[in-house]
């Protein structure tokens, strides 16, 4: 999508080798407005799919999930907890997900009274990279007998195998931006 890439070209930036910084408008400070022309896109690519519900993983995916919401009529949006807290209760799906930005492995959970046999998903999250997020998002849709009808990010880094072992499962997975390499500060995009 070129509106995202241009923004990325403009505001983003590289920090180490592989970490993408767009937190000027994606993931710490949030341009609603900017996001909500993103969300038109994965509306328009998946809203003849009949989904009910819109799953991600805090906190990054949050913001672009729930402005997807709206594009779809404010659909519940329902998201992974990193950690376990005293107030969700022990009735959980649970997945392990290794996060590749903190370097860190989670235990991510979702309550069983939020997720039902028969709910149409549609996975959002900001950044895909090595796929560990959304495929405990798959697990956590599996486990509950929710099926998975798409799949969207914000960024892809396409030099990176995520998006490859989510297209190789069979789903549907509209990245909005695809980073194909970063060579001297610069990136390209696939087109």
């Amino acid at each position: 999508m070129k509106l995202l890439e241009d923004r990325i070209e403009k505001d983003g930036y590289i920090l180490g080798e592989n970490i993408i910084k767009v937190d000027s408008f994606l993931n710490h400070q949030l341009d609603i407005k900017f996001l909500s022309e993103l969300s038109e896109e994965v509306y328009n690519h998946f809203k003849d799919r009949g989904i009910n519900k819109i799953l991600t993983i805090e906190a990054s995916g949050i913001a672009l999930a729930t402005v997807v919401s709206e594009k779809f009529g404010y659909l519940p949006v329902v998201f992974a907890k990193k950690q376990k807290t005293k107030n969700i209760g022990g009735d959980v799906y649970e997945s392990k997900v290794q996060s590749f930005t903190t370097d860190k492995e989670y235990t991510v959970t979702v309550s069983k009274k939020f997720l039902n046999e028969g709910d149409k998903l549609l996975l959002i999250d900001d950044f895909l990279a090595e796929g560990n997020a959304l495929n405990g998002l798959i697990s956590i849709a599996e486990q509950s007998g929710a099926k998975v009808e798409g799949v969207s990010v914000a960024v892809e880094k396409g030099f990176q195998e995520g998006g490859k072992i989510i297209r190789e499962e069979g789903y549907d997975l509209l990245s909005l931006a695809i980073i194909e390499s970063i060579d001297n500060g610069e990136f390209t995009f696939r087109k």
